[in-house]
């Protein structure tokens, strides 16, 4: 387990969350090479599988702002990175960063973290009093349609709004980043030209955009020094499995995501 509560105030911390992407999508994109950039972040086991604590993108976000990130898919009591402080945790070790306050934003904004959020789905548009909700744990929230799950060249634009934020941040001055990809959120159809319908296949297309545009946030995080980052789904999608569509189901496809938890070494070091 990375000893978090070590690297609190020392690194920034990115949380990069891939929505709706599935597992199996994840590993076959991997296992062909469509993912190179991850490939070089990720272990020689490849994605870990964990279950995510939510079924759609508003309970997963608000379930992992208070520390519960996805759980690795076998028994047992496994360790958290970041904990709430609460009476009776299993899952707080010693290497757990534990905070009183309600979420992770408030308590890194606390210890002088410089917050931001850049969104992508609908619930991080700031359009509506739902749509405030997430962004609203932030001292800096970016969203706009360019951002959103109907632009194509969406990855590329969410890494340039995130690498721009961190750059005109003060090096010695920590950053926490969730950046919310909607690529890999439906719709995906149009990442295949000429399909209609989105599938594993067109999920898998529009990741391979978000992994060509990473070398952006990379590059703008790792001037900074070390990064703690974590990268995974926040839930999987159903396209037609056992006559299953979208998420927010009780189905495999939904509940297992793909999970990295890295450190990432800054140019210094």
């Amino acid at each position: 387990m990375i000893p978090v509560r070590d690297l609190i105030g020392r690194c920034d911390v990115a949380l990069i969350t891939l929505d709706s992407l599935r597992l199996d999508v994840a590993r076959a994109a991997l296992d062909a090479g469509e993912t190179p950039q991850l490939a070089a972040l990720l272990p020689p086991s490849g994605w870990e599988a964990r279950h995510t604590p939510g079924s759609f993108t508003y309970a997963a976000h608000h379930a992992f702002l208070s520390g519960f990130l996805p759980t690795p898919a076998r028994p047992g009591r496994h360790p958290r990175l970041f904990a709430a402080a609460f009476a009776g945790s299993d899952s707080t070790a010693p290497e757990t960063f534990v905070f009183g306050e309600a979420t992770l934003p408030q308590a890194l904004a606390a210890r002088g973290y410089h917050t931001v959020c850049v969104g992508g789905v609908g619930f991080f548009n700031g359009q509506t009093a739902l749509g405030r909700v997430l962004p609203g744990l932030f001292a800096e929230a970016h969203w706009s349609p360019t951002l959103g799950v109907k632009n194509p060249g969406a990855a590329a634009r969410q890494m340039e709004v995130a690498a721009g934020a961190l750059s005109a941040l003060r090096r010695d001055r920590r950053a926490f980043l969730l950046l919310n990809v909607s690529a890999t959120h439906t719709p995906t159809h149009f990442y295949v030209p000429g399909e209609r319908r989105d599938s594993v296949a067109t999920q898998r297309a529009a990741l391979a955009t978000v992994d060509a545009a990473l070398p952006i946030l990379l590059g703008a995080l790792r001037p900074r020094g070390d990064t703690l980052l974590i990268v995974c789904s926040d839930h999987g999608t159903c396209f037609g499995d056992d006559g299953y569509w979208g998420h927010r189901a009780a189905h495999p496809a939904v509940w297992n995501v793909p999970y990295l938890e890295t450190v990432l070494k800054g140019d210094d070091a």
